[in-house]
């Protein structure tokens, strides 16, 4: 799974690297915001994986059944996101400032592929089946990476790199469906067994979306604040974070059903916040002391203006993916205060945003803001008993 994930991010890498040399700052500043749109519709996709892998995780012997409603629920929710993506779309060009209602449009294209994706990665995390959900993420980064860097070399701008993303999405689509087909034995329906379980995918979407809405916020309100030259300079700066946040993102895959089981033992919780912070540290070292190097993989001489704040972007990247972490463990937990609190930073950093002026000056306004969020989250996590109703049950079972 690491090797299968770190790949897969490496092609996104990548991917978003080769986009912004070939596009330049205006135009990929405008990707960049596409894909923060992507990341926060997403939140249903991962909230579908959380709610599938923990149900078959805590129930095992019931799988088939569980499974059924999972993939029914998935269907049903990735058409209905679809076709309100595509109703929203003049509004995502005009916030965007993409002047481009065709790119917008693709944002409904792509939400289905994606959405059906985290229904079927859930129900291969909750089996613990680990090399055919290995290579639904392998597969997701690499159909991207083939198809849109072939489209971006003919038409190099964003509609062509978003295109890339939308074709790219239906190939790991393709590889779930292929590995959720072997034999299952008939599953009795289960009454109410569709509205609990969607019931439970919008806590944890909510939760997950409060989380992307954050780490995806500050690239939306660079285009609204800076001019597009700095938004751009911004999104560059960006590539580095995103690295950063999903470097350790097989942790929370691997970490996830055990968490669900268990109720996220604080051993676990510290081992995967120390593996994450481990991985972000090393790439803040590297940024210090390789600068040079590190420009090259932002996007090279066109995004000179943000070299000497590299530094910061990396400590943003590690703090988001700690959060992260603490996101995942409040969602094993029912902690919804957690959620609460990152809401409330949300808010404060679209109030504050109006009082910065540069690229440079954003991501030290994000990097505080994070920076304050983790805390309060570490302290909370650890000072509430990491207890839920489905742990308590499992203790008086033991009794």
């Amino acid at each position: 799974m690491a090797v299968a994930m770190g790949l897969m991010n490496l092609a996104n890498y990548v991917y978003t690297v080769v986009a912004a040399r070939l596009l330049g700052p205006v135009d990929f500043g405008a990707f960049s915001a596409l894909m923060g749109v992507m990341i926060v519709l997403s939140v249903l996709s991962l909230g579908l994986q959380a709610t599938g892998a923990r149900r078959i995780s805590s129930d095992p012997e019931h799988v088939n059944a569980i499974e059924r409603v999972v993939l029914g629920v998935t269907y049903r929710g990735a058409l209905v996101l679809g076709v309100v993506c595509l109703a929203l779309a003049p509004l995502f060009d005009a916030v965007l400032r993409l002047d481009s209602l065709p790119t917008a449009l693709l944002v409904s294209t792509a939400v289905v592929p994606v959405t059906i994706m985290g229904g079927q990665a859930g129900v291969l995390q909750g089996e613990q089946r680990w090399t055919p959900l290995a290579l639904v993420y392998l597969s997701q980064g690499l159909g991207r990476f083939a198809v849109g860097i072939g489209l971006i070399l003919v038409w190099p701008s964003e509609f062509s790199a978003f295109l890339g993303v939308a074709i790219g999405a239906w190939v790991p689509v393709l590889i779930g469906s292929l590995a959720l087909r072997r034999p299952r034995r008939p599953a009795p329906a289960v009454t109410g067994a569709g509205a609990a379980l969607l019931h439970e995918v919008g806590s944890s979407s909510q939760a997950l979306l409060a989380f992307f809405a954050l780490s995806n916020a500050d690239i939306l309100l660079a285009r609204a604040v800076l001019d597009s030259g700095e938004a751009g300079l911004y999104a560059g700066g960006l590539i580095l974070v995103k690295a950063i946040l999903f470097l350790p993102q097989f942790v929370v895959v691997i970490a996830f059903p055990s968490m669900a089981r268990n109720g996220s033992s604080r051993g676990t919780l510290v081992k995967s916040l120390g593996i994450a912070g481990g991985l972000g540290l090393i790439a803040l070292v590297g940024v210090v002391v390789l600068p040079d190097l590190a420009q090259v993989f932002v996007g090279g001489s066109d995004f000179l203006g943000v070299k000497d704040s590299l530094w910061r972007f990396a400590i943003v990247g590690t703090l988001l993916s700690m959060i992260q972490v603490l996101v995942y463990s409040a969602l094993a937990r029912q902690h919804w205060l957690s959620i609460a609190m990152i809401w409330t930073t949300l808010v404060a950093l679209v109030a504050l945003s109006s009082t910065v002026d540069s690229a440079t000056s954003l991501v030290a306004l994000v990097a505080v803001v994070d920076g304050v969020l983790f805390v309060g989250l570490i302290a909370f996590a650890f000072l509430r008993r990491p207890a839920t109703r489905e742990v308590e049950a499992l203790e008086q079972q033991r009794v």
